[in-house]
C-alpha cells in the first residue's frame, strides 16, 4: 500500500491529473480539483495517497491532507460510489466544505458533482451524516469548484494530527470544537486529547 508520495510536481494534465517525480519515477494520480489548482510545476508536494487495483487497471488518488484522504475513503465506502465519483464530489470545494455540507445534510449540493445524481446524493448524506462530526457553520454549501472562497478554513493541521493518531473524523471533529482555533497545533491537540 501506498501510503503518501513526495516529489516534484512534473506535469499536469486534464482537469485533474498530475504526475508527481520522485528520484527519477513518475507517478500518476488523479487529485481533487483544489488540489490540481495549488500545484505549481517544478514544486515539491505530499499527496496522501489512496491505491485502486482493479482487474484491469491500477489508479493512484492524492489528497494534500490526511483529512481529505479520509473523507474520500467514507466517500467510496457508499454503494454506488466508486473512487471517480468520490474525486468528483471532493473536487467541488475544499475537504472542510465538503465534510460540512455532507454534516448539514446538503444533499443538493453533493448532486452538483460530475456523475453523481441525486440519489446517490442522497445516499451519502444518510450513510455519512452522523460519521463526519457536526457542523463547523450553518446553511446551504457553495459550490467552489476548487476556488477556496474568502475565509474559507485551510487543512487543520491539529485534524490532521488526531486522524493520524487513529481518531475517527467524528470523534476528531468533536474533540477539537471545544478547542480555541488561535492556539498552537500542538497546544490544540493536547487539549483535545484531554477531552
Amino acid at each position: 500500500m501506498i501510503a503518501h508520495i513526495k516529489g516534484v510536481v512534473e506535469e499536469k494534465f486534464g482537469s485533474n491529473g498530475i504526475i508527481i517525480d520522485v528520484s527519477g519515477v513518475g507517478y500518476e494520480m488523479l487529485v481533487p480539483v483544489p488540489d490540481y489548482e495549488a500545484c505549481v510545476l517544478g514544486e515539491e508536494r505530499k499527496f496522501y495517497t489512496y491505491h485502486q487495483v482493479r482487474e484491469n487497471a491500477e489508479e493512484l488518488y492524492g489528497f494534500s491532507s490526511l483529512v481529505a484522504k479520509k473523507l474520500f475513503e467514507l466517500l467510496i465506502s457508499v454503494q454506488g460510489v466508486g473512487p471517480k465519483a468520490g474525486i468528483a464530489i471532493m473536487s467541488l470545494a475544499e475537504a472542510e466544505e465538503v465534510r460540512n455540507a455532507i454534516a448539514n445534510g446538503d444533499a443538493v449540493f453533493v448532486a452538483k458533482a460530475s456523475g453523481v445524481g441525486k440519489k446517490s446524493a442522497e445516499r451519502v448524506i444518510v450513510d455519512l451524516r452522523d460519521k463526519v462530526g457536526t457542523p463547523s457553520r450553518y446553511g446551504a454549501t457553495e459550490v467552489k469548484f476548487g476556488v477556496a472562497a474568502s475565509g474559507a478554513t485551510e487543512s487543520d493541521e491539529a485534524l490532521d494530527a488526531l486522524i493520524a493518531l487513529g481518531f475517527p473524523l467524528k470523534e476528531a471533529t468533536a474533540a477539537l470544537e471545544k478547542v480555541p482555533k488561535d492556539l498552537s497545533v500542538e497546544e490544540r491537540v493536547r487539549l483535545a486529547l484531554k477531552n
